[in-house]
């Protein structure tokens, strides 16, 4: 065995090992680095230099800015109003309010872009309700996990900027603009499952659908919903760099928070810049922590080693899509989702362009990857979370959720195999 194929056994075997002895991803990640370059007779210090130079970038101040609006506007009284929005959308329907639940997710995912927030915002809402009108508690704590990764496709999400920074350089607003149709693909693949179980299981209609009601909700959310048309405009119009649009939309979500909704005083406030903080020092800490871990990586060939392994199973493109999203999918079923990015896409997206997979397209497809595999045990988050809020055993949430699994993959292979999905509004508008 060379040198160098020890130290990427030494750096990947760690890994596995402490993340099946459940140590925190970030501390297993920096552990298994300093390892590698301990075997490799580097200086330390290369673990500062890299945490450091992980975090040293412009683009990338975007994130907190993101986190810090969703937190804002979903502890602000935004919830409520979407749901109501939703409710007037589609609430007639045959399973109206797993319709709603579904519709709501599209809506509040495109201002916390983020499928935790999500679950523990409106399932607390949500799935009380649904149980209280006959649904049972499994069918809604699973419609709303499932539901919850909309969020992480609708723009503005802040997994797409640390996508667009492991990708080194793609743009954001071509990543903002992919993700609205694959996001309400999956949303009506979600509501067709829905339907059909509704159906079986006669669950309720909601009230029939009135334009005027539709319209008042409208003009209620509004303020909601233009904070998403304020950073993707900003943002596709070269108005803004996506930092920059961030930071106005955090301005922006603070004064229709506290002001127009009146859904939180400045005490408030304070309590949820405190959550922003506890949520940031992780997200920062990882990549930190991720960057020792790539430039390990990259200075072993790593990426140039997984793409020959990978052609020499086979060179059928097909199966080579189809490879990666299986490897994704088991990385999701014991990683999180920020890792996963940050650690997969410099070794996979070399092959995915290889085989002219656009990386913008690449981009969304790993997002919904990590996306199932926030529902997947035994490190689901999203299905810990619903678990919890729902009341419901995960064994239970999990054989619950099990159509909708198949509704996400199904949304998978469409994004994987019909670009055009992802690409038609970047092509459209980004020229």
């Amino acid at each position: 065995m060379t040198a160098n194929s020890t130290a990427i056994a030494i750096l990947l075997i760690s890994f596995l090992i402490m993340i099946f002895l459940r140590f925190q991803i970030a501390y297993a990640v920096a552990l298994s680095s300093i390892l590698c370059l301990l075997y490799q007779g580097l200086p330390l210090t290369t673990v500062c230099q890299q945490m450091v130079k992980g975090i040293s970038s412009f683009s990338l101040m975007a994130v907190p800015f993101f986190i810090t609006m969703g937190c804002i506007m979903g502890t602000g009284g935004i919830s409520e109003k979407l749901i109501a929005l939703a409710d007037a959308c589609v609430g007639w329907m045959t399973g109206g309010m797993a319709m709603v639940n579904i519709v709501a997710s599209y809506f509040f995912g495109g201002i916390s872009g983020s499928a935790a927030a999500d679950t523990a915002s409106l399932g607390s809402i949500l799935i009380p309700m649904m149980v209280e009108q006959g649904y049972d508690d499994d069918f809604s704590t699973a419609v709303t996990i499932t539901s919850s990764c909309e969020g992480l496709l609708v723009p503005p999400s802040h997994n797409m900027v640390i996508y667009a920074m492991s990708a080194g350089g793609v743009s954001v607003g071509s990543l903002f603009l992919a993700g609205y149709f694959p996001g309400a693909l999956l949303a009506a693949s979600l509501m067709i499952g829905s339907y059909i179980i509704s159906k079986r299981r006669h669950y309720p209609k909601g009230d029939a659908f009135s334009i005027k009601r539709f319209i008042e909700q409208l003009g209620v959310s509004f303020w909601a919903l233009a904070a998403v048309v304020i950073v993707v405009v900003g943002v596709v119009g070269g108005i803004f760099t996506a930092t920059e649009s961030a930071a106005v939309a955090v301005i922006y979500s603070l004064v229709v928070s506290v002001f127009i909704y009146k859904g939180l005083d400045f005490k408030g406030v304070w309590k949820t810049l405190e959550q922003c903080v506890d949520t940031l020092s992780i997200v920062l800490i990882l990549i930190s922590t991720s960057s020792i871990f790539g430039y390990c990586l990259t200075t072993l060939h790593v990426p140039d080693l997984a793409a020959n392994a990978i052609i020499g199973l086979t060179r059928n493109p097909i199966l080579i899509a189809l490879l990666l999203n299986v490897i994704l999918l088991v990385l999701g079923c014991i990683m999180d989702m920020a890792p996963i990015i940050l650690i997969a896409t410099p070794i996979l997206l070399p092959i995915a362009t290889s085989i002219g997979i656009n990386p913008i397209q690449f981009g969304i497809m790993i997002i919904l990857n990590c996306g199932i595999g926030l529902l997947t045990p035994p490190v689901g988050a999203v299905l810990f979370i619903g678990s919890a809020v729902g009341k419901v055993k995960m064994e239970k949430v999990v054989k619950a959720t099990l159509p909708f699994y198949l509704c996400m993959i199904v949304v998978l292979l469409l994004l994987t195999f019909i670009p055009e999905i992802s690409m038609f509004l970047p092509n459209l508008l980004m020229k």
